[in-house]
């Protein structure tokens, strides 16, 4: 006789996981499966342990400027064995972890592929065999992998996904990222920092083009003082892929096509959902090139079925995954009768992005420019991490903060970083923007001295004409 569940979760990634625990918390018999790997691509392959390279890569490049703290370090080197080694055992220590949890929560975990098969059966193929799983709920929770461009097929010796980027077999000495997303432009300062002539090709007229234009513009000179190439409005065109190396013509943006020459080529345009062959099309699951239609909830169109995360419509983030993780087993428990539970949709203004490059970028809500278009008179201002003590004293005088206000009603349309640690600071905007805070409960905030988040304080400051200290 067939498994009998609650709620089954296909896919154990940041999305998965933790609607599985949630669920598991609000009395639910759960289980989750997993094809490969406990934490999914987020903690195996993806958020997690490019943190560690980049981890690695900052410090070298701060021992590589010892003298600008006073500081003497002779014969600096880099082993990228060694460092992509300490990234997978951060990798495997949190998989460990997520193993724990599953048992702490009593969540049942089934290794294999499944597959919906309808009226709540779930056949999964895996260690065990063939064996079907029943569920009153099922989420699809199976995120999404690296997009291939179609003359640039990924063979993980000279062409590169992220995935190949992170256990990299030799160390590429010229460097071709094409796509200058989060990936593409994290990479790009992991493998500059580590010595390599980087280059990077965006189709877009600016880098990063998901940011604010004044970040777009900032992250750019920063790059180009790096050392490296940036190619905006222009493309790969072909790709010539050798035992050695890589030929590729780039179309520029005056329409020039040129040669160029590189050792390895990652390619960062984006992913594409994991949505084949799990059953979806046989239950007429509505979807538009892979990405399921849901509501604020996580329910598809067909009773019973749900799906989170990176199959479903962006912001393709591990943080939104696991949110909507939390809203979806909410939402399942109180269908089963569970009335202390409330969920509330996703307000997808309140999510915010972060870039781990070298400086970093973080925001939330609407840029400038996005605000001025749905209509707002806005009320914008910049603070620079030069004015602030505490960027100084760090030896990071680089970046800035910037605050987008309705300049009728005050509310906290946006906040835009671009400097040290803003990855971390960001989250005091998005509980001010979850809170509906407007730029008076901010200006009447007291900020510690000496820290980088005064400069929120300022941003909020300046947007008035009020800053203090510059």
């Amino acid at each position: 006789m067939a498994d009998q569940y609650d709620l089954i979760v296909l896919g154990s990634g940041p999305g998965g996981y933790v609607a599985a625990i949630r669920a598991s918390q609000l009395g639910l018999k759960v289980a989750i499966v997993e094809r490969e790997l406990l934490g999914g691509i987020c903690l195996n392959w993806g958020c997690i342990p490019t943190k560690a390279l980049l981890r690695s890569a900052e410090i070298y490049h701060y021992m590589s400027h010892a003298k600008d703290y006073g500081l003497a370090a002779e014969k600096i080197s880099a082993d990228l064995n060694a460092v992509v080694a300490r990234s997978r055992g951060v990798a495997k220590q949190l998989n460990q972890g997520v193993t724990h949890l599953m048992k702490k929560n009593k969540i049942a975990v089934h290794m294999g592929t499944g597959v919906l098969k309808g009226g709540g059966k779930l056949e999964v193929t895996g260690e065990k065999g063939a064996e079907t799983l029943t569920a009153k709920h099922i989420i699809v929770a199976t995120g999404a992998r690296a997009r291939d461009l179609p003359f640039a097929k990924a063979d993980g010796n000279r062409v590169w996904t992220y995935r190949h980027a992170m256990t990299p077999k030799e160390m590429p000495s010229k460097l071709l990222v094409i796509g200058s997303g989060a990936i593409g432009i994290e990479f790009a300062s992991f493998y500059n920092d580590m010595g390599a002539e980087v280059t990077v090709v965006e189709m877009m007229d600016r880098i990063v083009p998901v940011e604010d234009a004044d970040v777009s513009a900032f992250l750019e000179k920063a790059l180009k003082k790096q050392g490296m190439t940036i190619l905006t409005g222009a493309g790969v065109e072909s790709l010539d892929v050798g035992k050695t190396g890589v030929k590729a013509k780039i179309k520029c943006k005056d329409g020039k096509v040129v040669d160029g020459d590189f050792s390895h080529v990652i390619v960062a345009v984006g992913i594409a959902p994991n949505t084949e062959n799990i059953g979806l099309e046989a239950l007429g699951v509505k979807a538009e090139r892979g990405i399921i239609a849901i509501d604020g909830m996580g329910r598809t169109n067909v009773a019973g079925v749900w799906a989170i995360g990176d199959v479903t419509p962006g912001p393709w983030l591990a943080h939104k995954a696991s949110h909507e993780g939390v809203i979806a087993a909410e939402a399942i428990a109180q269908a089963l009768g569970n009335k202390d539970v409330h969920p509330h949709a996703m307000d997808k203004a309140n999510i915010p992005g972060c870039t781990y490059c070298h400086p970093q970028i973080a925001s939330v809500g609407l840029t400038e420019a996005k605000a001025k278009e749905a209509g707002y008179e806005v009320k914008a201002g910049t603070f620079p991490f030069i004015g602030n003590g505490k960027a100084i004293a760090l030896g990071e005088a680089e970046g800035f903060i910037k605050t987008v206000f309705d300049a009728k009603t005050g509310e906290l349309l946006g906040a835009h970083m671009i400097g040290a640690e803003v990855t971390e600071l960001i989250q005091g905007y998005v509980v001010g923007k979850t809170l509906e805070t407007t730029e008076a409960e901010l200006m009447n905030t007291v900020f510690p001295h000496p820290t980088l988040s005064e400069m929120m304080h300022e941003s909020v400051l300046a947007a008035y004409g009020r800053a203090l200290h510059f």
